[in-house]
């Protein structure tokens, strides 16, 4: 199919196009520039609209394997797409754990349509912190980072051997800074509302014990680290500390992050059961600092579908987690109050590219086509027609919401959203 985009604004710093309102033609898989006199199939009208390459999520559950019944990799590449993500980076905590090279290419075989599936690997066998996968057969089957996910490196030894074996091929460890031992049985932020509520808090200093530890590993032994779905204005402070003395590390949260503050939890709704937490405004405030000064280099979906048995409980025995791949872009205009939507934009589109140390998504003529089209004043609802998760738990579910992906193209593959 000939697609032709009229008017759009290109947002691709290495684009030659960056920040130009262009016409793009897509034929047979190729991105043409200002193409003009061509016959087209399909004409779509970007004005006020925002042409990015595609998006990649870096810290995306799925669930499948093992959990086939709060999500398919069908369903979540399905949600993925309508979200505008051409890639999604898939944690390890599936069952089986994906830690062998079989688990790495079935994950990648499985990538049907639109959106391209880029396996994380597990950092110690089962993710339980003890004992190192095979990182280098790993990566040669095209695991693009090694994690064990939802489950922090609690082990510090575990941690130093890794940064230096991934050092042997340039690999990124990425570790979710928690410490379990001051988290444990916690389900809030820990402040004056969890007091209120009667609720065992998380203290922030969970998060930015983790990373201060981290950070003196990584300044002891080199190589590169990166911090997910962090919450803490003091997390913001060490990360951006530990960049100006040129330490490799990076950092992402997720979008939703800043969305909600912890006195949101008074009803108990156990849509907003996320960890880490939502915390209070003084933490919220820190995060839009490291966003707008590029401390925060990615934003995330930290999409984790739950089925209703895991979410239909009391507050505290209810598991964490929303899905929130379709969500993002509304996410990404709710920011856009306080930050240039083009700077967020590249934190979904350019920058996770560059962390993971892939090929960049040029938009220029003869390039092969990876891109979004996104309408940040598209106005929709999501609900469960528009849902296509196969779970439910979403605060946002019944909300009208603005900002949405329109099309996303990879290749020869288009879907009109």
């Amino acid at each position: 199919m000939k697609l032709l985009i009229k008017g759009a604004r290109i947002c691709d710093r290495n684009s030659p196009f960056h920040g130009k309102v262009k016409d793009v033609l897509i034929d047979r898989g190729r991105i043409g520039i200002a193409a003009e006199g061509l016959k087209t199939d399909k004409v779509i009208n970007g004005k006020g609209m925002f042409l990015t390459p595609g998006w990649v999520d870096m810290w995306c559950w799925l669930a499948d394997p093992g959990f086939e019944h709060k999500e398919t990799l069908e369903s979540g590449l399905s949600a993925a797409a309508a979200g505008g993500f051409t890639g999604i980076a898939l944690l390890p905590n599936n069952q089986p754990v994906t830690q062998s090279k079989n688990d790495i290419i079935s994950l990648k075989n499985a990538a049907k349509g639109v959106t391209e599936i880029f396996p994380l690997a597990a950092v110690t066998r089962e993710t339980n912190g003890t004992e190192l996968t095979e990182m280098i057969d790993l990566h040669s089957a095209g695991a693009v980072g090694f994690t064990d996910g939802f489950n922090p490196i609690w082990h510090s030894d575990i941690l130093l051997k890794s940064l230096q074996y991934l050092q042997k091929f340039d690999g990124i460890l990425i570790n979710r800074p928690e410490d379990r031992h001051l988290t444990q049985f916690a389900t809030m932020h820990e402040g004056i509302q969890s007091t209120m509520l009667g609720m065992k808090g998380m203290p922030e200093l969970a998060e930015s014990l983790m990373i201060s530890r981290d950070i003196d590993l990584l300044r002891y032994a080199g190589g590169k680290i990166h911090f997910s779905t962090i919450s803490a204005g003091e997390s913001v402070a060490l990360i951006r500390q530990a960049k100006k003395e040129g330490l490799n590390v990076t950092c992402d949260m997720a979008g939703f992050q800043t969305e909600f503050l912890d006195e949101d939890l008074n009803d108990f709704d156990t849509n907003l059961k996320v960890n880490p937490p939502f915390r209070n405004k003084t933490n919220r405030r820190a995060l839009i600092r490291g966003l707008k000064d590029n401390t925060v280099d990615v934003i995330v979906s930290a999409h984790c579908p739950q089925d209703e048995e895991s979410k239909k409980l009391e507050f505290d025995l209810a598991d964490f987690g929303l899905i929130s791949l379709q969500t993002l872009g509304a996410n990404l205009v709710s920011l856009s109050e306080e930050i240039p939507l083009e700077q967020l934009l590249d934190k979904v589109s350019v920058r996770p590219r560059e962390i993971l140390g892939m090929p960049a998504a040029v938009i220029d003529d003869g390039r092969e086509a990876n891109l979004t089209l996104f309408d940040p004043n598209a106005e929709w609802e999501f609900n469960g027609s528009s849902n296509r998760s196969n779970s439910r738990n979403s605060p946002y579910i019944g909300k009208k919401l603005k900002g949405k992906a329109v099309a996303v193209i990879r290749g020869t593959t288009t879907e009109l959203l």
